[in-house]
């Protein structure tokens, strides 16, 4: 049978461990990958399925539709046509199940007891492959998904982090919400729901991750069992369109609301993880906003009291980036805060960063990567979230390196490149009408 699949190994040897994950990587002859990471010394196993699809690829009149599928999926198969036996096959051994949807890609996974891997694995096989999509239950759903949509417009600390994707990018795919919005929802019936899942839920856009006390000859049997007569690639497969970005002034917008305090997002398009400045790129992140030792919380937060919660965070696409700057403050501080958090981005840009920093920042992500590396679901999702963006698996080893391998001046060339003041975008939510204040705020 092994004549079948395409095997690669990646065992490396004990000395090299503490830094490694030892892993094996099966592709079977309709395309799906299949990478396990096997661990001593744990009792559990995590398994995850992830599709390289999400809300980029949807056509834009029914806009919510990955997300809404998603849903679904949990909404009983054939086998199992109540929700409950779905939940409680999992959650009775004590596991736990969930799934998520992104922009370019959509998960579902399981973390059990390892003596359960084989019936955790029935379970969700059975809801990818089976499910029936009942009309009355799509209806339920729907109602669900829309108060979700609803909640996000009644929190203005989500709203904003919506708001600035339509900032930056407009009605492009990278622009929309990821939920869809009320009208896109409510015109998603089931035909169109179960052609898009048809059409996008294909192998060559399948890996099957699993990690833990697991066996790789099990999955890759198990996988084969499930999924090896999946037919091949839909020709009519959804694909996403290429972002445009051609941003040449700042952009303001206001949601104006009474609010008991102000929200406000600060973004800019930045780079792809397509690039190896992606580790630059984190780097920069991790300088601004990396714990309590970072600037933007040490400067906005502990010097000047400006706010509660700031922080910031990069969203790399494959052909496409944005950075992003968030706090909450007082409604007679926002401009304060605004100009405080551009003064961080500033520095970065025209100050190189000091050695003692950046070695700090560097330790810092080493120490926090490898940490996060202790747990089943945390192995799992490093093998399967590297083979499904990049299609190569990265050692934390190899990551490290990169990592080391950041110089001063590369931190600082791509800071002149991303903050610049034709590039900034703020989004904020507060009882303020006229944008003029704060246009002024991102000219630096």
């Amino acid at each position: 049978m092994r004549n079948a699949y395409r095997h690669d190994r990646n065992l490396l040897t004990e000395r090299e461990y503490s830094l490694s994950i030892p892993y094996e990587k099966t592709t079977l002859k309709n395309g799906i990958r299949v990478v396990t990471g096997p661990m001593t010394g744990v009792k559990s196993a995590s398994l995850i399925f992830y599709y390289a699809v999400g809300s980029r690829f949807e056509p834009a009149p029914i806009s919510g539709v990955a997300h809404f599928l998603e849903h679904m999926l949990f909404k009983g198969t054939e086998r199992r046509p109540d929700p409950m036996q779905i939940s409680q096959e999992i959650e009775g051994v004590g596991g736990v199940l969930n799934a998520a949807t992104g922009r370019e890609g959509t998960s579902y996974w399981c973390k059990v007891p390892s003596t359960h891997f084989a019936s955790a694995y029935d379970v969700l096989a059975d809801i990818l492959r089976n499910s029936v999509i009942d009309p009355a239950e799509l209806d339920k759903e729907r109602s669900v998904v829309i108060e979700e949509i609803r909640s996000i417009q009644d929190s203005p600390e989500d709203l904003v982090h919506e708001i600035i994707d339509e900032v930056v990018w407009g009605e492009q795919e990278v622009g929309r919400s990821i939920a869809g919005t009320e009208e896109t929802v409510a015109a998603i019936d089931r035909d169109a729901m179960v052609k898009f899942w048809q059409r996008n839920y294909s192998p060559d856009r399948l890996v099957i991750a699993s990690a833990g006390d697991v066996r790789h000859e099990e999955a890759v049997a198990l996988t084969e069992q499930f999924f090896g007569d999946l037919p091949a690639a839909s020709p009519d497969a959804n694909d996403w369109s290429p972002t445009v970005e051609d941003q040449t002034s700042a952009r303001v917008h206001l949601i104006e609301r009474e609010t008991e305090q102000a929200h406000l997002c600060i973004s800019m398009p930045a780079l792809p993880y397509s690039t190896d400045r992606r580790y630059v790129q984190g780097t920069i992140e991790a300088i601004l906003s990396s714990g309590m030792s970072s600037r933007l919380f040490q400067e906005i937060r502990e010097k000047r009291a400006l706010v509660y919660s700031v922080y910031g965070y990069f969203r790399p696409y494959i052909d496409v980036g944005q950075g992003v700057v968030y706090a909450g403050t007082d409604l007679e501080r926002v401009e304060e805060t605004i100009a405080a958090s551009i003064e961080e981005l500033r520095k970065l840009r025209d100050e190189p960063v000091p050695a003692d920093e950046l070695q700090r920042t560097k330790d810092l992500r080493k120490g926090r990567l490898l940490m996060g590396l202790e747990d089943s679901r945390s192995v799992a999702s490093w093998l399967g979230s590297q083979e499904i963006t990049y299609g190569e698996i990265k050692t934390p080893e190899q990551v490290v390196e990169k990592i080391e391998q950041v110089t001063i001046e590369q931190v600082q060339e791509l800071a002149q490149e991303i903050f610049r003041p034709e590039k900034m975008n703020l989004a904020l939510v507060g009882p303020y009408d006229d944008p003029a204040p704060f246009d002024a705020l991102l000219k630096f």
